[in-house]
């Protein structure tokens, strides 16, 4: 797997139409997207990670929330998966060597577990308090995570909370990436937040 990109975009339905969402993010310059849709039927979503996929950069890759059939149906570029989901060895059994698997984890414990397991990054999260779950882990920390960096060989993307104003703290804790999902899906240029978000990191980087 190639490495992470700085921003880890995620085209969440709850802030509206995936795939608009995902367009914006695109123009923007984001290159790594996660499609979210926790509401949506197989088919649903499978109809737009396949749109997203008919219009995604050449260079960009496309995840899919928790789905794997549809990840597999759309040829997407892998699944993100999270504690309560297939397990991370029958997904890599299903999408193959080639495709990108990662795993939500919320503790020290569960980031061991998954750094075990046949998935390409670990998700940490919260990382700070977030409004996005309605009923959401309880919160990292940047020097629980920074351990948790230390601790395990897989690439780390941190989550949950993140903003422009506190990512430089998350960044020197050793992650690969961050996603970002209110502070950019939330914004009224989504597409002019990207790229602020994307300009921010590289020179943090």
């Amino acid at each position: 797997m190639k490495p992470l990109p700085r921003l880890y975009a995620i085209a969440d339905a709850s802030f509206g139409d995936p795939v608009q969402l995902a367009e914006s993010l695109f123009h923007g310059g984001a290159r790594l997207l996660q499609v979210r849709n926790k509401n949506a039927s197989a088919l649903e979503l499978l109809r737009q990670v396949e749109e997203i996929l008919s219009f995604a950069p050449p260079d960009a890759d496309v995840i899919v929330n928790d789905r794997v059939d549809v990840a597999l149906v759309s040829k997407a570029a892998g699944v993100h998966l999270g504690q309560a989901d297939l397990a991370p060895v029958e997904a890599r059994r299903i999408l193959g060597a080639n495709r990108i698997i990662g795993r939500s984890t919320h503790n020290l414990e569960q980031a061991l577990e998954a750094n075990q397991q046949p998935v390409d990054y670990v998700a940490i999260g919260p990382i700070f308090a977030t409004r996005t779950k309605e009923n959401p882990d309880p919160i990292v920390g940047v020097e629980k995570l920074a351990g948790i960096c230390r601790a395990i060989q897989k690439p780390v993307v941190a989550i949950g909370g993140i903003q422009l104003e506190n990512v430089a703290s998350v960044l020197r804790t050793g992650v690969q990436s961050v996603a970002v999902i209110r502070d950019v899906l939330a914004a009224r240029d989504i597409q002019g937040r990207v790229a602020d978000w994307i300009q921010t990191l590289d020179v943090i980087a």
